[in-house]
């Protein structure tokens, strides 16, 4: 279980990017029933108003928008008519800071090695974050 950082989201291969929204769809349904996510990586999801994790659900959804993804848009929808966004995309500061972006960028590094990232999404993310 893990957030990608925000700035992140755009670039995210397809993989990823689907993963996310799963992962977003779980913490939203683990901390409706159980009050909490319940997973060391995203735990600090609690420590931010409900707003930026719907503001950060959004831009995961509205990624997958805009690559033409099929996504169940009535669910989220639903979901989101009941939930308040922040305008803005400051959102987990302190969380999603540079040291994280870094911790992220090794993680999918790590996926590229190993064969889980094609070489053309991962030389993107390296050029966009000039690594």
């Amino acid at each position: 279980m893990r957030l990608w950082h925000k700035d992140l989201i755009p670039y995210l291969p397809r993989q990823q990017l689907l993963a996310q929204w799963r992962e977003c769809c779980c913490i939203a349904r683990n901390i409706f029933h159980d009050g909490t996510p319940n997973h060391l990586l995203v735990n600090k999801v609690l420590e931010y108003p409900d707003e930026e994790f719907n503001t950060y659900a959004n831009m995961v959804y509205e990624e997958m928008m805009r690559r033409c993804f099929s996504v169940n848009s009535e669910r989220f929808l639903k979901w989101r008519k009941n939930r308040r966004l922040c305008y803005h995309t400051n959102i987990f500061k302190g969380w999603h800071n540079d040291k994280y972006l870094r911790q992220c960028l090794a993680n999918l590094e790590e996926k590229y090695d190993c064969g889980g990232i094609p070489g053309a999404d991962w030389e993107l993310i390296k050029s966009v974050f000039r690594i």
